[in-house]
Protein backbone atom coordinates (compact mmCIF):
# COMPACT_ATOMS: atom_id res chain seq x y z
CA UNK A 1 0.00 0.00 0.00
CA UNK A 2 1.06 3.37 -1.12
CA UNK A 3 0.96 6.53 1.43
CA UNK A 4 -1.05 9.27 0.34
CA UNK A 5 -0.31 13.32 1.37
CA UNK A 6 -2.78 15.63 -0.78
CA UNK A 7 -0.98 18.91 -1.49
CA UNK A 8 -3.00 21.74 -0.54
CA UNK A 9 -1.63 24.57 -1.78
CA UNK A 10 -3.56 25.10 -4.59
CA UNK A 11 -6.63 26.01 -1.77
CA UNK A 12 -4.24 28.54 -0.48
CA UNK A 13 -3.70 29.98 -4.27
CA UNK A 14 -7.93 30.02 -4.57
CA UNK A 15 -8.26 32.15 -1.51
CA UNK A 16 -5.27 34.17 -1.83
CA UNK A 17 -7.03 35.02 -5.73
CA UNK A 18 -9.95 37.08 -3.74
CA UNK A 19 -7.99 38.45 -0.73
CA UNK A 20 -10.45 36.89 2.03
CA UNK A 21 -10.82 33.67 3.41
CA UNK A 22 -12.52 31.66 1.04
CA UNK A 23 -12.06 28.16 0.62
CA UNK A 24 -10.65 28.47 4.43
CA UNK A 25 -8.11 26.26 4.37
CA UNK A 26 -8.25 24.68 7.75
CA UNK A 27 -11.66 23.64 6.67
CA UNK A 28 -10.94 22.14 3.95
CA UNK A 29 -7.75 19.95 5.27
CA UNK A 30 -10.73 19.03 7.75
CA UNK A 31 -12.74 17.92 5.19
CA UNK A 32 -9.84 16.27 3.27
CA UNK A 33 -9.04 14.23 6.55
CA UNK A 34 -12.31 12.96 7.59
CA UNK A 35 -12.42 11.27 3.79
CA UNK A 36 -9.95 9.15 5.19
CA UNK A 37 -6.49 10.75 4.19
CA UNK A 38 -3.57 10.54 6.43
CA UNK A 39 -1.12 13.07 5.03
CA UNK A 40 -1.06 16.58 4.37
CA UNK A 41 1.65 18.05 2.34
CA UNK A 42 2.47 22.11 1.67
CA UNK A 43 5.26 24.57 0.31
CA UNK A 44 5.23 27.93 1.58
CA UNK A 45 7.46 29.74 -0.80
CA UNK A 46 8.95 32.73 0.14
CA UNK A 47 6.51 35.28 -1.82
CA UNK A 48 3.78 33.72 0.33
CA UNK A 49 1.87 33.09 -3.26
CA UNK A 50 -0.37 30.09 -1.69
CA UNK A 51 0.83 29.10 1.84
CA UNK A 52 1.87 31.79 3.81
CA UNK A 53 3.97 32.00 6.70
CA UNK A 54 0.30 31.64 9.48
CA UNK A 55 -1.09 29.22 7.52
CA UNK A 56 1.81 27.19 8.74
CA UNK A 57 1.47 27.79 12.08
CA UNK A 58 -2.77 27.37 11.83
CA UNK A 59 -1.81 24.13 10.14
CA UNK A 60 0.50 22.77 12.80
CA UNK A 61 -2.13 23.67 15.88
CA UNK A 62 -4.52 21.91 13.74
CA UNK A 63 -3.08 18.47 13.33
CA UNK A 64 -1.77 18.78 16.65
CA UNK A 65 -5.26 17.14 17.48
CA UNK A 66 -4.58 14.86 14.62
CA UNK A 67 -1.21 12.75 15.68
CA UNK A 68 -1.68 9.99 13.10
CA UNK A 69 -1.77 12.06 10.38
CA UNK A 70 1.76 13.05 8.49
CA UNK A 71 1.97 16.82 8.01
CA UNK A 72 5.15 17.52 5.41
CA UNK A 73 6.84 20.85 4.34
CA UNK A 74 8.51 21.15 1.09
CA UNK A 75 10.91 23.79 0.60
CA UNK A 76 14.41 25.32 -0.76
CA UNK A 77 16.40 25.12 2.42
CA UNK A 78 17.46 28.89 2.94
CA UNK A 79 17.64 29.78 6.65
CA UNK A 80 14.58 31.97 7.24
CA UNK A 81 12.71 27.82 5.95
CA UNK A 82 14.93 25.39 8.13
CA UNK A 83 14.13 27.92 11.19
CA UNK A 84 9.94 27.79 10.32
CA UNK A 85 10.42 24.04 9.83
CA UNK A 86 12.12 23.65 12.93
CA UNK A 87 9.55 25.68 15.05
CA UNK A 88 6.79 23.82 13.58
CA UNK A 89 8.64 20.68 13.46
CA UNK A 90 6.80 18.54 10.99
CA UNK A 91 6.74 14.59 9.94
CA UNK A 92 8.68 15.05 7.20
CA UNK A 93 11.14 17.89 5.61
CA UNK A 94 10.95 17.53 1.90
CA UNK A 95 14.04 19.80 0.25
CA UNK A 96 13.68 21.26 -2.99
CA UNK A 97 16.17 23.16 -4.87
CA UNK A 98 13.48 25.74 -6.03
CA UNK A 99 15.11 28.96 -4.86
CA UNK A 100 13.04 32.67 -4.75
CA UNK A 101 11.30 32.93 -7.91
CA UNK A 102 10.88 29.58 -9.25
CA UNK A 103 7.11 29.16 -10.73
CA UNK A 104 7.30 25.25 -9.08
CA UNK A 105 10.05 22.50 -8.51
CA UNK A 106 10.85 21.55 -11.96
CA UNK A 107 14.02 19.83 -11.32
CA UNK A 108 15.98 17.25 -8.88
CA UNK A 109 19.02 18.12 -6.81
CA UNK A 110 22.53 17.50 -8.56
CA UNK A 111 23.62 16.06 -5.42
CA UNK A 112 27.42 15.83 -6.36
CA UNK A 113 27.40 19.91 -6.63
CA UNK A 114 25.03 20.48 -3.54
CA UNK A 115 26.41 17.90 -1.22
CA UNK A 116 28.18 20.13 1.04
CA UNK A 117 24.95 22.48 1.04
CA UNK A 118 22.66 19.53 1.93
CA UNK A 119 24.52 17.36 4.73
CA UNK A 120 24.88 19.91 7.42
CA UNK A 121 21.49 20.49 6.58
CA UNK A 122 19.76 16.78 6.70
CA UNK A 123 21.39 16.50 9.87
CA UNK A 124 20.00 19.29 11.18
CA UNK A 125 16.55 17.49 10.31
CA UNK A 126 17.52 14.53 11.99
CA UNK A 127 18.68 16.43 15.40
CA UNK A 128 14.99 17.71 15.49
CA UNK A 129 13.93 14.05 14.75
CA UNK A 130 11.99 15.40 11.34
CA UNK A 131 12.42 12.58 8.85
CA UNK A 132 14.02 14.25 5.61
CA UNK A 133 13.18 13.87 2.08
CA UNK A 134 15.37 14.90 -1.24
CA UNK A 135 13.74 15.57 -4.76
CA UNK A 136 15.55 13.69 -7.45
CA UNK A 137 15.32 13.68 -10.94
CA UNK A 138 16.10 9.70 -12.33
CA UNK A 139 16.58 11.27 -15.24
CA UNK A 140 20.04 12.45 -14.16
CA UNK A 141 21.12 9.97 -11.38
CA UNK A 142 24.40 8.26 -12.31
CA UNK A 143 26.53 6.42 -10.08
CA UNK A 144 28.33 9.66 -9.13
CA UNK A 145 24.71 11.03 -8.11
CA UNK A 146 23.89 8.03 -6.12
CA UNK A 147 27.37 8.11 -4.25
CA UNK A 148 26.49 11.86 -3.23
CA UNK A 149 23.49 10.54 -2.06
CA UNK A 150 24.41 7.79 0.05
CA UNK A 151 26.87 10.70 1.98
CA UNK A 152 24.23 13.03 2.08
CA UNK A 153 22.17 10.36 3.70
CA UNK A 154 18.48 11.55 4.11
CA UNK A 155 15.84 9.12 5.21
CA UNK A 156 14.11 9.54 1.44
CA UNK A 157 14.46 10.54 -2.13
CA UNK A 158 11.52 11.76 -3.86
CA UNK A 159 11.57 11.13 -7.66
CA UNK A 160 10.24 14.12 -9.76
CA UNK A 161 7.66 12.67 -11.70
CA UNK A 162 7.01 15.47 -14.56
CA UNK A 163 9.05 13.31 -17.20
CA UNK A 164 7.24 10.60 -16.72
CA UNK A 165 3.88 12.37 -16.52
CA UNK A 166 4.76 13.83 -20.20
CA UNK A 167 5.16 10.32 -21.52
CA UNK A 168 2.21 8.68 -20.55
CA UNK A 169 0.59 7.04 -23.58
CA UNK A 170 3.00 7.67 -25.92
CA UNK A 171 6.16 4.68 -26.67
CA UNK A 172 9.08 6.03 -24.83
CA UNK A 173 7.13 5.88 -21.32
CA UNK A 174 8.03 2.20 -21.36
CA UNK A 175 11.59 3.29 -21.50
CA UNK A 176 11.13 6.24 -19.40
CA UNK A 177 8.94 3.98 -16.58
CA UNK A 178 12.67 1.46 -16.72
CA UNK A 179 15.00 4.58 -15.56
CA UNK A 180 12.76 5.37 -12.70
CA UNK A 181 12.21 1.58 -11.53
CA UNK A 182 16.26 1.41 -11.56
CA UNK A 183 16.51 4.47 -9.74
CA UNK A 184 13.86 3.11 -6.85
CA UNK A 185 15.69 0.09 -6.71
CA UNK A 186 18.99 1.41 -6.29
CA UNK A 187 18.33 3.86 -3.85
CA UNK A 188 15.65 1.42 -1.88
CA UNK A 189 18.23 -1.65 -1.58
CA UNK A 190 20.61 1.18 0.18
CA UNK A 191 18.07 1.87 2.67
CA UNK A 192 16.47 4.92 1.26
CA UNK A 193 12.39 5.06 1.30
CA UNK A 194 10.97 6.35 -2.29
CA UNK A 195 8.26 8.74 -2.30
CA UNK A 196 6.97 10.30 -5.52
CA UNK A 197 5.11 13.41 -6.97
CA UNK A 198 4.51 15.95 -9.87
CA UNK A 199 2.09 15.63 -12.54
CA UNK A 200 0.81 12.68 -11.09
CA UNK A 201 -3.11 11.94 -11.65
CA UNK A 202 -5.84 9.14 -11.57
CA UNK A 203 -5.37 8.32 -15.14
CA UNK A 204 -0.83 7.78 -14.81
CA UNK A 205 -0.51 7.07 -10.93
CA UNK A 206 -1.65 3.00 -10.96
CA UNK A 207 0.54 2.01 -14.21
CA UNK A 208 3.17 4.06 -12.04
CA UNK A 209 2.85 2.42 -8.59
CA UNK A 210 2.69 -1.18 -10.71
CA UNK A 211 5.84 -0.64 -12.29
CA UNK A 212 7.60 0.88 -8.74
CA UNK A 213 6.60 -1.02 -5.87
CA UNK A 214 9.29 0.57 -3.21
CA UNK A 215 6.98 3.94 -3.52
CA UNK A 216 6.00 4.66 -0.12
CA UNK A 217 4.12 7.92 -0.51
CA UNK A 218 2.63 10.02 -2.88
CA UNK A 219 2.24 13.73 -2.62
CA UNK A 220 -0.38 14.99 -5.17
CA UNK A 221 -2.04 18.10 -5.14
CA UNK A 222 -2.83 19.69 -8.59
CA UNK A 223 -4.50 17.25 -10.25
CA UNK A 224 -6.53 16.88 -7.59
CA UNK A 225 -7.97 19.98 -7.49
CA UNK A 226 -8.57 20.07 -10.81
CA UNK A 227 -10.10 16.83 -10.91
CA UNK A 228 -12.68 17.79 -8.48
CA UNK A 229 -13.83 20.55 -10.42
CA UNK A 230 -15.28 17.39 -11.99
CA UNK A 231 -15.86 14.98 -9.77
CA UNK A 232 -16.38 16.84 -6.44
CA UNK A 233 -13.94 16.49 -3.54
CA UNK A 234 -15.56 12.77 -2.27
CA UNK A 235 -14.99 11.09 -5.31
CA UNK A 236 -11.83 11.92 -6.16
CA UNK A 237 -9.88 11.44 -2.51
CA UNK A 238 -11.92 8.01 -2.35
CA UNK A 239 -10.39 7.10 -6.01
CA UNK A 240 -7.07 8.17 -5.03
CA UNK A 241 -7.12 6.58 -1.93
CA UNK A 242 -8.05 3.18 -4.08
CA UNK A 243 -5.71 3.70 -6.51
CA UNK A 244 -2.84 3.96 -3.80
CA UNK A 245 -4.66 0.62 -1.37
CA UNK A 246 -3.72 -1.89 -4.93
Amino acid sequence: MTFLSVNINKVATLRNSRGKNTPDLIDMTQRILHLGVKGITIHPRPDQRHIRKRDVYQLKEFLTNHPDVEFNIEGYPSDDFLSLVEQINPTQCTLVPDPPGTLTSNAGWNLIDCKNQLQPVIQRLKDKSIRSALFIDPNEFSTEQFEALKTIQPDRIELYTESYADSFGLESNKQVINTYAACAQQVHQAGIKINAGHDLNQENLPLFLKSLPEVSEVSIGHAIFCECLLDGLSKTIETYLSICSK
